[in-house]
């Protein structure tokens, strides 16, 4: 998968915005960031919900690995080569709705 068609179905999804993050890309839904994009564009860093992490990893282990952050398990890394379009997008999908559930309301929404 090319990381130009996640960009395109990411920024598909209500409310999302595209923004920098330090030296990564970073896709947003209410200011809360689901996706990250590291230099090169060869990997995503995916921010799934907990309760389904694990399962993604013992089932796509092929290309999904453990993302850390503080050496704590904070979502997955999918190399875009290995990994299937359509379980992308799932897993894209997934993140955007976990956190748009957290983001703030806003006015007149």
């Amino acid at each position: 998968m090319k990381f130009s068609t996640v960009r395109t179905f990411a920024l598909s999804l209500d409310d999302v915005s595209e923004a920098p993050h330090h030296d990564y890309g970073s896709f947003r839904v209410g200011g809360k960031i689901f996706v990250t994009v590291p230099p090169g564009e060869e990997f995503i860093h995916v921010f799934i919900p907990e309760e389904r992490r694990e399962e993604v990893l013992e089932l796509h282990s092929s290309c999904a690995e453990k993302l850390l952050w503080g050496g704590k398990v904070v979502g997955v890394r999918i190399e875009l080569a290995k990994a299937e379009a359509a379980l992308v997008k799932q897993w894209v999908r997934e993140a955007w709705a976990h956190k748009a559930a957290q983001a703030p309301k806003r006015k007149g929404a």
